[in-house]
């Protein structure tokens, strides 16, 4: 409301008087009408996404150019500014469901990298309601989510903006559910391929760039963490070497 009313050159007050004058008891009802009214349509199933069968060779291909183009697209302004957020937290929450849980377990293993007891993946060790329950104050909660939303995913941004935390939502839309409430709003397209199901490519190119910015930000402690975790990865012979030894 604030926003609006610096940008339309009135006073918040404004807004809750055209609210009420609207037939709304407040601005907080004006918003959530105006919410719902964005919000786009039910998403029908997957399948209805492919018209018509289409060859091997043209679908590939027209994934790749569409995946392409969604890269381009990509502004990294609100990745420096939500890398800013992680970077300040006390400690971090990366939350994917469903498709989107590959995506939040590589953000996940790259920040643990070199944060490595500040970071916990929700649901990861257990039931995800008692991670929600552990949410605190100052945490940063990342989410991932496209449509169809995941009850799952709007329960955790819920719980995280009821718990006083910098949500970070990773999203296809501004007004996806999961992404309500959010003090980081980085977008990517999912939905313009040619395939049968929505592209995951926007969401972990921004999850890769958000945990190599977190990792610029932490200076000298973040590198010395890194080569910390490098050394008792090697240590443990996870790695193949990169030529063996006859």
């Amino acid at each position: 409301m604030r926003d609006l009313a610096a940008a339309a050159g009135a006073t918040p007050a404004a807004f809750t008087r055209l609210a009420q004058a609207l037939g709304y008891r407040g601005w907080d009802e004006l918003r959530d009408a105006l919410i719902e009214a964005r919000r786009p349509a039910d998403v029908a199933p997957f399948s209805t996404r492919v018209a018509r069968p289409s060859s091997a060779d043209g679908l590939s291909a027209g994934l790749l150019e569409a995946d392409a183009a969604a890269l381009r697209a990509l502004d990294p302004a609100p990745v420096a500014s939500a890398a800013r957020a992680l970077h300040q937290a006390p400690r971090v929450w990366i939350g994917g469901y469903r498709s989107c849980r590959g995506v939040a377990a590589i953000l996940y293993y790259q920040l643990r990298l070199f944060r490595p007891a500040e970071v916990r993946l929700v649901g990861g060790s257990g039931p995800e309601d008692l991670d929600l329950g552990a949410f605190a104050p100052g945490d940063a909660i990342v989410l991932f989510g496209f449509a169809p939303y995941s009850r799952p995913s709007v329960l955790t941004a819920r719980a995280a903006v009821a718990a006083g935390c910098t949500l970070i939502a990773l999203a296809d839309t501004p007004t996806a559910p999961m992404a309500e409430g959010a003090a980081h709003l980085l977008l990517f397209d999912a939905a313009t391929g040619p395939g049968f199901f929505p592209s995951l490519t926007g969401a972990l190119a921004t999850a890769q760039a958000l945990a190599a910015a977190t990792f610029a930000l932490g200076g000298e402690p973040a590198l010395v963490r890194l080569r910390e975790t490098e050394a008792r990865l090697a240590s443990l012979s996870e790695y193949v070497p990169d030529r063996e030894k006859p």
